[in-house]
C-alpha cells in the first residue's frame, strides 16, 4: 500500500501501489505543464462512507511514498485512462479501493 501526502497535511491517502504509480505519472505530467486539476476518489472500505476531491497545482507539496521497493509495472491503457480523466472537466477519478483493476471511475 502507497501514501500521497499533499500540503502540509501529516495524514496521507492511502492507495495501492500499482494506482499510486499510475497516478503518480498523470500528476508529475499535468504538473509539469503547469496545468492545474482535481483528483477525486471514493473512501475505501475501514475509512468514513464519502468521497474527497483535492486540488492539485504545482505550488502545493507532495511526496509520493511506495510500500514496495520494486517500482510497478505501467500499464499504458491505465495510463492513458487516468490521463483522459485528468483532462476532463471532472478531473481524475481513481477508485483506490481496486487492487488489480484500477480504472477511472465514471465522474
Amino acid at each position: 500500500m502507497g501514501s500521497l501526502f499533499y500540503g502540509s497535511s501529516a495524514d496521507p491517502i492511502q492507495m495501492p501501489d500499482r494506482v499510486l504509480a499510475h497516478v503518480k505519472v498523470v500528476i508529475a505530467t499535468k504538473l509539469r505543464r503547469g496545468e492545474s486539476f482535481t483528483l477525486s476518489w471514493r473512501h475505501p472500505e475501514g475509512e468514513a462512507v464519502g468521497r474527497s476531491t483535492i486540488w492539485l497545482q504545482p505550488s502545493i507539496p507532495l511526496r509520493f511514498v511506495f510500500g514496495d521497493s520494486e517500482p510497478e509495472m505501467l500499464d499504458p491503457s491505465l495510463l492513458q485512462s487516468y490521463a483522459n480523466s485528468a483532462n476532463s472537466s471532472g478531473g481524475l477519478t481513481v477508485d483506490i479501493g481496486a487492487t488489480e483493476r484500477s480504472a477511472p471511475l465514471p465522474a
